[in-house]
């Protein structure tokens, strides 16, 4: 049986030359990076290199780039870092309604700590309105915090006007760019970012390690406490050979995004139009021209997403209902509820998200099984009726 990966968005396989450029320091150059002898400079030189390749995607300085364990760390270094050092009595979070967990369960602890967050709703293509973040900034808010890409349904938030507002009205910005990054063009002077995530697995690197973008001159109070690591920023022993895969992938991904942007699209388009025209009762979830071209989000009527993903998975097919950190929820996604869904429509809704290693033959082993997984599983629905056919 032909196997498929089609969850690109939950994890990326690690690319054999980022494979390659780490396996010296997991061996012989096992140097610390804060030791003076030649062993530790040896690995200190391979973490400023990597900032630099890190610093060179996102159009920064290497000395803005923090090293991280992964995107849920370098967002709540951003968002906890920054309401913390405010010197406001009162703290005021604007964030919106379709954020990975990462930054929605970050805003309920601050929260719990005093501080207050607006949750700003998007629209029923999953896109959030400028003016609506604009509406929402109070004489207290400190922070703007707004991914870049929904992990679910791949649409693009607009960073470059919301960045705009943010600086008229001396706001800090933040965005979770982990499902972006590498994958479409992120530029933080362009976009007005002054914080920004990013997690080397997402992008063909390892897991276990990710970046925190942090603009000069914002002040940020640690997350954790310890030495002098990272400039004071992230205290803790480096992990090199982590760092230098994340700085190989974001090299790699440089170099290559625009062509795979437009591969991937190609992809993905073919396998929604093979879907949508090969299953009933099928529809595209959110914004169709201003998303990833990785993925894309179908819902299936009268189906259930679990599963539905299971049926999947034991014909060779791997796909996902959703982010990977709520799987086993018994709760429907809230992004799709956030975007006008009925509880049912959200757990009949399937995301496929394609990567670099996916290819034409990848599309027709899918399309070569999923009508007839849909087919089954309406089949058991109580509420499906089986379309009517015509003798003409």
């Amino acid at each position: 049986m032909r196997r498929v990966y089609f969850d690109n968005n939950a994890t990326t396989p690690l690319a054999p030359e980022v494979f390659e450029a780490m396996r010296p320091y997991l061996v012989e150059d096992f140097g610390n990076a804060s030791s003076i002898h030649w062993y530790g400079q040896r690995a200190k030189a391979a973490i400023e290199t990597a900032r630099e390749q890190v610093a060179k995607l996102l159009h920064a300085r290497p000395s803005e780039i923090v090293f991280t364990s992964g995107g849920t760390e370098s967002d709540n270094a951003a968002i906890l870092g920054i309401v913390e050092a405010s010197r406001y009595q009162t703290k005021h979070v604007i964030t919106t309604t379709i954020e990975h967990q990462a930054v929605l369960s970050t805003a309920r602890a601050i929260e719990k700590r005093g501080a207050s967050v607006t949750c700003v709703r998007v629209g029923s293509n999953g896109i959030v309105d400028p003016a609506d973040i604009e509406r929402a900034i109070r004489p207290d808010t400190v922070l703007i915090s707004v991914m870049h890409a929904n992990n679910e349904l791949g649409t693009i938030q607009p960073l470059e006007e919301i960045g705009r507002i943010a600086r008229e009205r001396d706001v800090y910005f933040h965005s979770d760019a982990v499902q972006s990054a590498g994958k479409i063009p992120v530029d933080v002077e362009k976009f007005g970012i002054d914080l920004l995530a990013l997690s080397a697995h997402k992008l063909y690197g390892p897991k276990g390690v990710g970046a925190l973008y942090v603009r000069k001159g914002t002040i940020l109070k640690p997350l954790i406490h310890g030495g002098h690591d990272e400039r004071d920023r992230r205290p803790g022993t480096e992990n090199v050979a982590g760092i230098v895969g994340l700085g190989k992938a974001t090299e790699i991904a440089r170099e290559h995004m625009a062509e795979e942007a437009v591969r991937l699209a190609a992809l993905r388009d073919r396998l929604e139009a093979g879907i949508l025209g090969a299953v009933p009762l099928a529809t595209i979830n959110g914004d169709r021209a201003h998303r990833m071209p990785t993925v894309t989000n179908i819902r299936f009527d009268h189906t259930e997403g679990e599963g539905f993903v299971i049926a999947l998975d034991l014909r060779g097919i791997a796909c996902s209902t959703g982010a990977a950190c709520s799987s086993g929820s018994v709760e429907p996604s809230h992004v799709l509820t956030a975007i006008g869904l009925k509880h049912e429509q959200a757990r009949s809704s399937i995301r496929f998200s394609l990567g670099r290693f996916n290819d034409d033959a990848d599309v027709d082993a899918a399309l070569g099984v999923l009508p007839a997984v849909v087919e089954r599983l309406r089949a058991v629905s109580p509420n499906y009726k089986v379309p009517m056919t015509s003798d003409k």
